[in-house]
């Protein structure tokens, strides 16, 4: 009898041990360069409706990247979600994406998709001024070069984010070499650059500093909402968006669980939760909380390939290395 229960116990446990290795086999794993509030929510949501668990790794862009450089001989994610449609454009020319056009996106404009990523939502760059700090409100990129903002403006790293690095290609291709006397006359007032987005803006918000050049958008307007005296400026002439690939990568063994998790997010319940996190949704017929990238004056950032980014780069690097 006892061995009877023994072996029962032993198939029981089997089985449980069988069905948490088929629970684990049929997550998703999902590549995401934030906000992470937004990932989980979108996890959780997808995994009500279908039963298939998420796994989430959230970074910046770059560790995303790198992460995704180390595996490639043991590939971990079955979709990656950008900060940077370079990284996008890249990975489609690298071969490493696998083609899927979602039904939902039909309502996404086509600037915003391909035969093989879509956006999941847009930010976009501007200025994030501390509304205390005793300093006049910028209206202009070239507002942060004056006496009164010396020592007191802040830059993400375009090494770390691919939004900031977007910023600097548009503004060189919008204004030619006057965007690099723009950046030298930043680095000469004393301009810092900061790690991601989110250390640039703290010692704004916190009232150490007075104004980030370049922030993403996005963090600053959720800082905003929860009561922060922090203000979004987007000069007229000119700024940047982000929009934020989403992509199946061509060595998952979930493909079918893939594409459906970028249904879900492209989904009118999907594309809420982008608008509840402050972005812009990528489909047009859903309410977004913040203003449109069709209300800014919109500066391009295309370039040559990757070999213009990385000269665009080391420039800027070498500027603020001084």
């Amino acid at each position: 009898m006892k061995a009877l229960l023994s072996v029962k116990k032993g198939v029981a446990l089997a089985m449980v041990l069988s069905s948490m290795m088929m629970s684990s086999a049929h997550a998703l794993t999902v590549y995401t360069a934030g906000p992470g509030s937004l990932a989980k929510s979108l996890a959780s949501g997808f995994e009500q409706k279908t039963g298939v668990k998420v796994n989430i790794f959230q970074a910046t862009t770059g560790k995303v990247m790198a992460r995704l450089e180390a595996e490639q001989a043991n590939p971990q994610a079955d979709i990656l979600i950008s900060a940077s449609w370079d990284t996008a454009e890249d990975l489609h020319n690298r071969g490493w994406l696998l083609p899927f056009n979602s039904a939902n996106a039909d309502k996404v404009p086509q600037t915003l998709k391909s035969a093989d990523y879509v956006a999941q939502g847009i930010s976009a760059l501007g200025i994030v001024w501390n509304t205390k700090s005793g300093t006049p409100e910028p209206k202009e990129w070239n507002d942060l070069t004056s006496a009164d903002f010396k020592d007191k403006v802040t830059t993400p790293d375009p090494s770390l984010s691919g939004a900031s690095l977007d910023l600097l290609i548009g503004l060189q291709n919008g204004m030619g070499d006057r965007a690099w006397q723009l950046f030298d006359a930043l680095k000469k007032n004393g301009m810092v650059v900061s790690g991601p987005n989110a250390q640039a803006v703290t010692p704004v918000m916190q009232g150490a500093k007075a104004a980030v050049f370049g922030a993403v958008d996005y963090v600053t307007y959720g800082n905003i909402a929860q009561g922060e005296s922090l203000k979004v400026i987007f000069p007229a002439s000119g700024t940047v968006i982000a929009p934020r690939p989403m992509m199946i990568l061509k060595t998952t063994h979930h493909a079918d669980d893939a594409k459906a998790f970028i249904d879900y997010v492209l989904s009118p319940e999907g594309q809420k939760m982008v608008a509840d996190a402050w972005l812009m949704p990528a489909r047009t017929d859903v309410e977004a909380k913040r203003p449109l990238f069709t209300e800014l004056k919109v500066l391009p950032t295309q370039s040559n390939g990757t070999s213009e980014r990385g000269d665009v780069l080391k420039r800027f690097n070498a500027l603020f290395a001084q």
